[in-house]
């Protein structure tokens, strides 16, 4: 019989991301949510999946419904991926960031203490936490033992899911691991992130959609991965003999103007006729450089980057083309277009699940 899996954000990039590998792999895939009036499937119908995981709807804030969430799943692997996981907003929302980023690792930690002891826990650290210290290093590629120096609530919560993992480890013997992933993305990224923003807008501009890209910092440097291939270091990490924390990279850093010049460029168009700097979009504190050293998982997980900069950014362009093309054909299919018809059609399948 094979394993069960729960991942809480099933319904988010990495989280659908995770759940395919998974049933690859023979699993039994169960996967929290929050119940929303319109619910956000779209990625698990994207990846044709969805009839295949158990949902489980979840409050992380209750920790009643994670324990209820352990008890249906009795899981062998449990995958903490959800979480407020948009730096502008925790800006905006800096007190229920630090709770549901936060917090809710040690609601769920405490949940599995009680309820199943030996599950294996995956807890989504990132790269953020290490903030100022990306711009006093001049540089250099970040490992496990670099000093953190968070530079947003998003960061500061994440950070305490960090360690309340560790203790959790250390304390209760919890098999608890720290993924500390730098920048990955995908045509499954949130629109409201750069990347996503950046690919969806050159494509709109190519069909005749769109007239103008806006931005705001154009200089920070980041650290940008595949998603698919980052999930798989995830479940590598749940592998091992020993729980340990690991940095997932590829070493190398690009900015954000790096980023829009290839896409236009793949787009066959000059970024510089359509694009706006626009201040509204400027952050209180950015961190300006993060690259990661991924040494640590190529040596004791066998792990490493295979899609770079710019295939990563070829991948999302050419799919937000081939989506908006779909889209003027009037085609459907399930991605976050405003309306999209058969929402409704999942969610009620989902509540029957």
């Amino acid at each position: 019989m094979g394993k069960r899996a729960l991942i809480t954000g099933i319904t988010g990039q990495d989280g659908a991301y995770l759940a395919k590998l998974l049933l690859d792999k023979g699993y039994e895939v169960y996967g929290t949510y929050r119940r929303l009036s319109t619910p956000n499937f779209w990625r698990l119908e994207y990846l044709n999946i969805f009839d295949k995981v158990n949902l489980i709807p979840i409050d992380l804030s209750d920790h009643g419904s994670i324990v209820e969430a352990l008890k249906i799943s009795e899981p062998d692997e449990v995958y903490h991926l959800a979480a407020q996981s948009f730096v502008e907003a925790s800006f905006e929302t800096p007190v229920a960031t630090g709770d549901i980023t936060g917090l809710s690792t040690t609601r769920i930690l405490e949940a599995i203490r009680q309820v199943c002891p030996e599950a294996k826990f995956y807890n989504a650290a990132t790269s953020e936490m290490f903030g100022k210290t990306g711009l006093l290093n001049g540089g250099k590629p970040l490992n496990e033992n670099d000093v953190f120096r968070p530079m947003s609530p998003y960061a500061a919560a994440k950070l305490y899911s960090y360690w309340i993992s560790r203790i959790y480890r250390e304390g209760y013997k919890i098999f608890a691991v720290n993924g500390i992933l730098f920048n990955h993305e995908s045509p499954l990224r949130g629109l409201e992130f750069v990347t996503r923003k950046i690919a969806n807008e050159v494509a709109k501009i190519k069909l005749g959609l769109s007239k103008e890209l806006r931005l705001g910092n154009l200089d920070a440097k980041r650290d940008w991965g595949y998603a698919p291939e980052y999930v798989e270091s995830m479940w590598l990490m749940l592998q091992q003999e020993e729980p340990d924390d690991y940095v997932i990279a590829t070493g190398e850093a690009h900015s954000v103007k790096e980023f829009v010049e290839k896409a236009f460029e793949i787009a066959g168009l000059n970024w510089e006729d359509y694009l706006r700097v626009d201040k509204r979009f400027m952050r209180p504190l950015d961190v300006p450089c993060l690259v990661g050293d991924f040494s640590k998982a190529e040596h004791m997980l066998g792990w490493r980057p295979r899609v770079k900069f710019d295939k990563l950014v070829e991948i999302m362009v050419k799919e937000e083309i081939n989506r908006w093309s779909r889209w003027l054909r009037g085609e459907k299919f399930p991605w976050d277009a405003p309306n999209y018809p058969s929402e409704n059609k999942i969610f009620t399948r989902a509540l029957r699940m």
